[in-house]
């Protein structure tokens, strides 16, 4: 699977991790940064393209991490096509996917330690989405919500 990654320095030593171990498992990755650790930098200056990729398909599934995974869960949850969640224990990771299609898995570099937060990502990978008609009716509900906000904001006038 091609899986993207993105960290602030919140989560840099997480990713730094990950990087190697999605690799050893045979994963392709692509890294959205941060390539340092930087206390000054900002997640959504690597989060925005991890999301970006994901919707545009150029990468499968991502991995966002920040200090607690909130701010990346916010920030991805912004384009389009995404479905972000901040995860912290299995079911979810698991049935995010399954009923919500959940293309983003978020976690806190903070908050969740190292053998946890790669079991998580495990679990998140081997998900696959059911297809079920309820979650797909759901899907369809948070999609067109998407579309008519664009078009509505499109149609706005620029100040």
């Amino acid at each position: 699977m091609r899986i993207g990654i993105a960290t602030d320095h919140g989560g840099y030593g997480l990713k730094e991790e990950f990087v190697g171990e999605l690799k050893a498992a045979g994963h392709e990755v692509v890294d959205f940064g941060a390539h340092g650790l930087d206390p000054g930098d900002d997640y959504p200056d690597f989060v925005i393209p991890l999301a970006e990729a994901v919707a545009a398909g150029k990468v499968e599934r991502g991995v966002a991490i920040c200090g607690s995974g909130v701010g990346a869960s916010v920030c991805a949850n912004k384009v389009p096509g995404i479905r972000a969640g901040l995860v912290h224990d299995h079911y979810s990771a698991k049935q995010g996917v399954e009923d919500d299609h959940m293309n983003i898995i978020c976690m806190g570099g903070r908050t969740v330690g190292p053998a946890v937060a790669w079991d998580l990502v495990q679990t998140f990978l081997a998900a696959q989405f059911s297809q079920e008609s309820r979650h797909l009716r759901r899907l369809g509900k948070v999609a067109a919500y998407e579309a008519a906000t664009r078009a509505t904001a499109a149609t706005m006038p620029k100040s």
